[in-house]
């Protein structure tokens, strides 16, 4: 039996045994325990030896002395309540007691602590199943599809390796579940090689194998190889469910193939099925979101004519082109025909028209329609209350807006990041910067974590109000948080600190910049020679400029644009000339 390659699985184990152990003969139990058939082997009161250390028993369990099956309900009853560590607890006590675990259960349980994200239990039972059972395929497929879920991949080749040297040959869900952890991982070359190896070693793909390479393929934009694919699994007579054939469109739509999808769609019947709903609510959106009108409204046409009828994601996709073309009040319409269908208008419905009714400044028909979706029994999500928070914060309605803020958690719709940076911005700009840092410190006092947008927001306005050591301050923050500094973030301290004449600082920072691998960028330059400039230094900057242009770090466009903001630059120019000549 062949191995996988040190390329596509480089971690293998040493070459263990190729004994095969056989299957139990009692699936549905827990354990089967050998009789005792002499006076010897009768067991004495003392318990016999532990073959496996077992947990400290928990404080709530009772005592071990009990009959077997006593404690077979016991772990039955901890597993089926969700008490993993307990059933875990009585699986080593049992074994410790010469019986032998049943795989089935085994298996569940290893899945139970992948589920958990309690990796070490499960890796501890299949260490009981590997030394006092017989560990089947399904065991090692629970395992191979933890470690991968749990981006252990090496782990998982390990076991893939332990598994193929016991003697258990990898089964298609095996390498479907090795293919499908590749591909989400970008490594779709190594997908391919396990192919190969699944083909090499007389092993079926199926519908599922092929979907998740084209799935893969179509995430890199390479329709045409999916579509090779999608061949090669037709030549092998595999029939595609409409779930393939839906990927495939998704995937051309993407591509902005729209046209090309249509007549795949087309073409299906003559494959043996019939397009579905879901086919020509990928296709509507493509035509709409290009402005194919025309096309979109035939499309309806033909599917109407197929006995599909429109749901809650045909009328969206329409709602949303209207508002994409200012088209608002075409889009009531459509809502107000989506609920005589009797549809339930769902969020994704009315999103697009409290955004469009926002930008419009008709922020009040945006609070009326959140209104109306509570009383249809559609509860807002942070999302819509968003979108109206920051318009009322624009148009300088900030207590309004805090008023809907306060009440969020009480309709049960927490506030999240961007809640806060929308408020933060808004009582700052307002010129309540202490309420503003109170708000920022409630965010992080209530488990919201800050993003880049809350930490440059601070910045910009610490440093437009002249506070640029705050901001510096606030900087170094940001190096101990999980969002590192950025340019933007660099530059907007750069700024304050040019605004401040704080030259000396400036060049410091472009240095710290520079040195914890973050590169500056045009903007950043262009402010520190403006900062040098405008303190005083004009040759100074105009020689930082000419220098900058030389190594294509500023733009000719800047160049000049700076040559108007210090006219002195012709002169210097000049004079530097002249100092070359002689």
């Amino acid at each position: 039996m062949t191995t996988y390659s040190a390329e596509v699985f480089p971690h293998s184990l040493p070459n263990a045994s190729h004994l095969k152990l056989p299957p139990t003969s009692h699936p549905h139990r827990l354990f089967s325990c050998k009789l005792r058939t002499s006076p010897s082997e009768v067991p004495s009161k003392m318990p016999p030896q532990a073959k496996v250390f077992p947990s400290p028993m928990p404080s709530h369990l009772p005592s071990l002395d009990l009959k077997e099956t006593q404690l077979t309900k016991l772990f039955k009853k901890s597993y089926k309540a969700g008490n993993f560590n307990d059933a875990f607890y009585f699986l080593e006590s049992m074994v410790n007691r010469g019986c032998k675990p049943d795989v089935v259960l085994c298996t569940k349980l290893i899945k139970a602590f992948f589920d958990t994200r309690n990796v070490d239990k499960a890796v501890r039972v299949m260490g009981i199943l590997e030394a006092h059972g017989d560990p089947d395929v399904f065991a090692y497929n629970a395992m191979i599809s933890g470690f991968c879920k749990s981006n252990r991949i090496e782990a998982a080749n390990e076991v893939l390796n332990r598994m193929r040297h016991k003697g258990y040959a990898p089964d298609i869900v095996t390498y479907n579940i090795m293919i499908g952890s590749l591909c989400s991982r970008g490594k779709f070359d190594l997908a391919l090689r396990v192919l190969e190896k699944l083909l090499k070693d007389k092993c079926k793909p199926t519908v599922v194998t092929y979907t998740i390479l084209m799935e893969a393929t179509i995430i890199q934009g390479g329709i045409n190889e999916a579509m090779k694919l999608f061949n090669e699994m037709l030549s092998r007579g595999l029939r595609p469910d409409m779930y393939v054939y839906n990927t495939i469109i998704r995937g051309m739509c993407r591509g902005g193939m729209a046209d090309q999808a249509l007549e795949f769609v087309h073409s299906m019947p003559w494959k043996g099925c019939q397009p579905d709903l879901i086919s020509y609510n990928i296709i509507l959106r493509a035509l709409l979101d290009r402005g194919k009108w025309e096309e979109g409204k035939k499309l309806v046409q033909e599917m109407l004519s197929r006995g599909c009828q429109p749901n809650v994601v045909t009328y969206s996709i329409l709602i949303t082109a209207l508002c994409r073309e200012g088209k608002v009040e075409e889009a009531v319409n459509v809502l107000k025909a989506m609920a005589e269908q009797g549809l339930k208008p769902d969020n994704y419905s009315y999103d697009p028209l409290i955004s469009a009714f926002c930008r419009e400044g008709k922020v009040d028909l945006a609070i009326g329609l959140l209104d109306l979706m509570i009383s249809n029994g559609c509860l807002p999500d942070i999302v819509n209350y968003n979108t109206v928070l920051a318009a009322l914060c624009k148009n300088g309605e900030a207590d309004q807006a805090l008023g809907i803020f306060d009440k969020l958690s009480e309709v049960g719709c927490h506030p999240n990041a961007s809640s806060y940076n929308t408020m933060i911005c808004a009582l700052w700009g307002s010129g309540d910067r202490l309420r503003a840092l109170r708000m920022a410190s409630e965010m992080v006092s209530k488990g919201i974590d800050p993003d880049e947008i809350t930490y440059n927001s601070v910045l910009s306005w610490l440093c437009r109000d002249g506070m640029v050591d705050e901001a510096m301050q606030l900087l170094e923050d940001m190096e101990s948080s999980c969002f590192k500094p950025t340019v933007i973030s660099y530059n907007m301290v750069m700024l304050g600190l040019c605004k401040a004449h704080r030259i000396d600082d400036a060049i410091k920072l472009l240095e710290e910049m520079v040195e914890k691998g973050c590169r500056p960028n045009e903007t950043t330059y262009t402010l520190l020679i403006e900062g040098i400039g405008f303190a005083g230094w004009r040759a100074e900057a105009m020689q930082l400029a000419d220098a900058m242009v030389s190594m294509n770090a500023i733009s000719q466009d800047s160049f000049k644009r700076l040559g108007k903001t210090f006219p002195m630059l012709d002169v210097y120019r000049e004079v530097s000339a002249s100092e070359t000549k002689d």
